[in-house]
């Protein structure tokens, strides 16, 4: 998130100011022009927040070098200047380009900051020891900020959701969320727990899919190479000479003549799909649609729609507190997991079933038609017996158990079948080419030896 300074006037010529953000530039002035219309303010001026480098002195030591984030380079000058320094130099980052940190290390300062709050160790001590050993410059730039804001009185929740390009949306929710609550220790818990299943389910789809795809991608590229260039240096020469064709030799040599006849087309339905699969994914619509099919593949499908209800229950027992309160539970659980057409289902159905038609939890989500019949026999019995916080965490731990182990399993299977296709396909290859060996010319012959021998040559 970019931050924003403005400088505005009243129609009666008082100048006021204010700060937003935004998650672009442009973004960012068009929620200030909005803001300045709403309120019949003349905006001044705008100023971002930038990464500013300087270098100062204390009397005769020696100058220490820094950077330091402000809205413009006056207000840093006067910030050292107040710390008692003298400012040697103060410029603009030209290249201020923060890339986010990697999971393991958002994973590392969630569970950390857990096992510590869980010792009743004080949060803004937290943040401080974390700060200091925190390795990821992005990571630790951002505690610091957040560490500074929270000094200063910011509310917790929006001073975590500016930084949600560095945690992701729900983390920076949940972590803001747990400042305020009176259970912050189990929603740190809650949302180590959560961050480390979808990192190893990532791991593992990586494993189950992914891998496979890109090895077959290059085993595809490496036939392909052979067919379509290496083999006809040796195939065309017996054409040449009226040498007849063993039936897969004929059959190859075909194929890449197909292949040369039609290269650009070959490599467009190689390189197509792929991008078009990528931008549709960047869609609203296609993300959804996309979320919609892929929990109806066949086995895949199943272990995803499972690992989605893991979750989302994880996530509902976290945040539930009793009936009065449970619509907002249901809505950021519906989030967290992070499929469009689950999230979309649990608020266009199952929400306002609740609101308007005082449904039930269990009715209103046996409407969507996103639950299995395993998580809503579940679900009905805890809400029965009042139990449904608890029976949401048994059942996300039910699925984490079962969507392991059968992962694990469709690994080991998908690796077999790899392997198969490799050999069938390094065999295929051994054929055809110990089938080319055997060729012999119509009239065999000295000459006809000595003519091919040299053309060879």
């Amino acid at each position: 998130m970019i931050e924003f300074k403005f400088t505005a006037e009243k129609l009666n010529g008082q100048v006021i100011s204010g700060s937003l953000s935004a998650n672009s530039v442009s973004e960012g002035k068009k929620k200030i022009y909005r803001l300045a219309e709403k309120n019949q303010l003349k905006v001044k001026k705008i100023d971002k927040k930038s990464t500013y480098l300087y270098r100062v002195r204390r009397g005769r030591e020696k100058p220490i070098h820094g950077e330091q984030k402000a809205f413009s380079k006056k207000e840093v000058e006067d910030a050292l200047s107040r710390l008692g320094y003298e400012v040697l130099s103060v410029n603009k980052k030209l290249i201020d380009v923060q890339f986010a940190p990697p999971t393991a290390e958002i994973v590392t300062f969630v569970k950390i900051s857990a096992e510590l709050l869980d010792q009743k160790l004080p949060y803004s001590e937290i943040l401080t020891l974390l700060i200091n050993d925190t390795q990821n410059k992005t990571l630790k730039d951002t505690l610091k900020e957040i560490n500074n804001d929270l000094k200063k009185g910011a509310d917790s929740e929006v001073t975590f959701l500016k930084y949600q390009s560095v945690f992701g949306k729900f983390t920076a929710y949940m972590l803001g969320l747990a400042s305020k609550s009176g259970n912050m220790t189990e929603i740190y818990k809650a949302t180590a727990k959560f961050l480390e299943r979808r990192q190893e389910f990532k791991k593992n789809l990586r494993s189950a899919l992914i891998t496979p795809i890109v090895t077959l991608i290059v085993l595809f590229a490496a036939v392909l190479f052979y067919v379509g260039y290496i083999f006809p240096q040796t195939a065309k020469l017996f054409v040449r000479f009226n040498i007849p064709l063993p039936p897969m030799t004929a059959f190859t040599l075909k194929m890449s003549d197909f292949l040369a006849a039609h290269i650009i087309l070959v490599v467009l339905l190689l390189i197509l799909p792929p991008i078009v699969f990528w931008r549709l994914s960047k869609t609203k619509k296609g993300g959804f649609l996309i979320d919609k099919y892929i929990l109806k593949i066949p086995v895949l499908g199943s272990l995803i729609h499972k690992t989605v209800i893991e979750v989302y229950c994880r996530v509902f027992y976290t945040l539930y507190s009793g009936s009065a309160e449970s619509i907002e539970p249901i809505r950021i659980a519906s989030e967290a997991t992070g499929n469009k057409y689950f999230e979309e289902k649990i608020k266009t159905i199952a929400i306002p079933l609740m609101i308007k038609k005082g449904t039930g939890i269990t009715d209103a989500f046996e409407a969507t038609g996103v639950f299995t019949e395993t998580a809503l026999s579940r679900l009905h019995s805890g809400e029965e017996t009042g139990t449904i916080k608890n029976t949401s965490l048994q059942l996300a731990n039910y699925y984490e158990s079962e969507t392991v182990y059968r992962l694990k399993n469709l690994i080991e299977l998908v690796q077999v079948f790899i392997a198969m296709i490799i050999m069938i396909v390094m065999i295929l290859l051994t054929l055809v080419s110990a089938e080319t060996a055997t060729i012999h010319p119509k009239q065999p012959g000295v000459t006809s030896n000595i003519i091919i021998e040299r053309t060879i040559a």
